[in-house]
Formats: C-alpha cells, sequence, structure tokens
C-alpha cells in the first residue's frame, strides 16, 4: 500500500470494498465497513458512489493497483452511466499491483517489454485471451499472467500454458509468485515446459519470461530472474 493511499483510508468516513480486502484494514471505530462479495463490482461502485453523493468520504479498497484489474474501472463506468455522479471529486490512489510485487522479491523479470492479460474471461470472451496470449508470445514480450485459475475456471490456466508452449521455447523461465506480502508468500522457479497448473490459484502471479528472460544463479538462495535491458545481445 503506498502512502497516498494510505491517507485517503485514513480520511475516509465510508470504506467499501471485496471483504478480505476490507478485512485487512484496522479501520477505526467511527468508519463504516462496506464488505462486498466478490463479482458484484458494479454493485459496490454504485453503493460507493451513492455513498458519496450522500456526503460521506469514501474509499473504495482494491488489492494491488485499484487502476490494474480492478475497481477503478468500475466506478468510473458506473460514474458514466449517471450524469448525477458526474460532479463528484473522485480521485485514485496507486498501489503496487501484483506483478510490480513479484517482480520486486524475483529480481527483474520486467527489465524490458513486457504485457498484463487477465485468464478471467467473466467480462471477455476466452477466444480474446487465446487471441492476446498468442499475439504476445509471437511478439515475444514477458507475460504477467493476472486471474489465473479459480473453483470456476480451474483450466484456463492449463490451456494458456498449452496455447504458449506452441509459441514460446519449453526452457522459457517462469515464476509463480503466490501471496506476495502475506505471511503465506511461495515463490516458485520452473520452465514452462515443466510449469506445474496445480501450484496456481487465485492468489497467484504467474510471469512467464521472454526469448531473453535467465535465471541467474546465487550461492545459498534462489537465482534472481532477469530479463535484461538490451535486447538480442549474446551473453
Amino acid at each position: 500500500m503506498t502512502p497516498e493511499a494510505s491517507v485517503a483510508i485514513e480520511g475516509a468516513t465510508d470504506v467499501v470494498g471485496y471483504g478480505p480486502y476490507v478485512e485487512r484494514l484496522a479501520l477505526r471505530a467511527d468508519q463504516c465497513a462496506h464488505a462486498s462479495d466478490n463479482r458484484v463490482e458494479m454493485d459496490r461502485a454504485r453503493l460507493a458512489l451513492k455513498l458519496a453523493a450522500e456526503g460521506g468520504a469514501v474509499a473504495v479498497v482494491s488489492g494491488g493497483d485499484p487502476g490494474v484489474f480492478a475497481m477503478a474501472a468500475a466506478v468510473f463506468e458506473a460514474v458514466e452511466s449517471n450524469p448525477q455522479w458526474v460532479t463528484l471529486d473522485i480521485q485514485v490512489a496507486p498501489g503496487v499491483t501484483a506483478m510490480q510485487a513479484a517482480a520486486a522479491r524475483l529480481g527483474a523479470p520486467l527489465g524490458h517489454d513486457f504485457c498484463a492479460i487477465s485468464l478471467s474471461d467473466n467480462l471477455k470472451p476466452w477466444a480474446i485471451v487465446e487471441r492476446r496470449l498468442r499475439t504476445a508470445c509471437e511478439g515475444d514480450f514477458v507475460i504477467a499472467l493476472y486471474n489465473p485459475a479459480s473453483k470456476a475456471r480451474p483450466t484456463r490456466i492449463v490451456e494458456a500454458f498449452d496455447l504458449m508452449r506452441q509459441v514460446k521455447a519449453s526452457m522459457t523461465p517462469v515464476a509463480f509468485a503466490r501471496a506476495v506480502g502475506r505471511a503465506d508468500e511461495t515463490l516458485t522457479l520452473t520452465t514452462l515446459g515443466e510449469a506445474d497448473a496445480s501450484l496456481v490459484d487465485m492468489s497467484t502471479l504467474v510471469i512467464v519470461g521472454s526469448s531473453e528472460t535467465r535465471f541467474v544463479a546465487r550461492d545459498g538462495g534462489q537465482p534472481w530472474m532477469l530479463t535484461p535491458r538490451t535486447y538480442g545481445v549474446c551473453r
């Protein structure tokens, strides 16, 4: 969490968000929490805007950065549908998104061109996900995979790996970064050919390297994951 986000939450009368995220906050007794379930982002956004229109100082919380596959877009989509909310003072406080947090733990896997793709097909067709994955692989991007697997979508990560193996080399470095920053954090380094999709859940950020990405061995510790800043230069 960034200091700017902390200040916004500190000054809020109402905090709106997905239940597990709201529960991680140490709210004061005079602050009202409005926790809700997953997959109700638009309802959550409309509630926040309604509370703000009634005079509240409302903080809408997300995991990671609110602008990356998160609540900032939902709030502005809701504003777009209701002209009365256009006049509200809405500010987005940046956070640290999952791929940045994971990259910091792993070394420098995002040192060259990269992209982020959500494997969730709740709000877009799976065919679009497949097209974007294939194009990113053909473009030789490092790829950060968000929302890789859930109870409702357990096979999408398997399908994604199968597709990427058709384009990328089997020795392409892969990292599973699970629950980064929490007590149960785990980092798993593997290759695309050996990647075990069963290790992935919704708390996991998957980074698939480019043809330039490599592991840098070090004594007494897990290798670093590096994508160098130069491209096509022999080591």
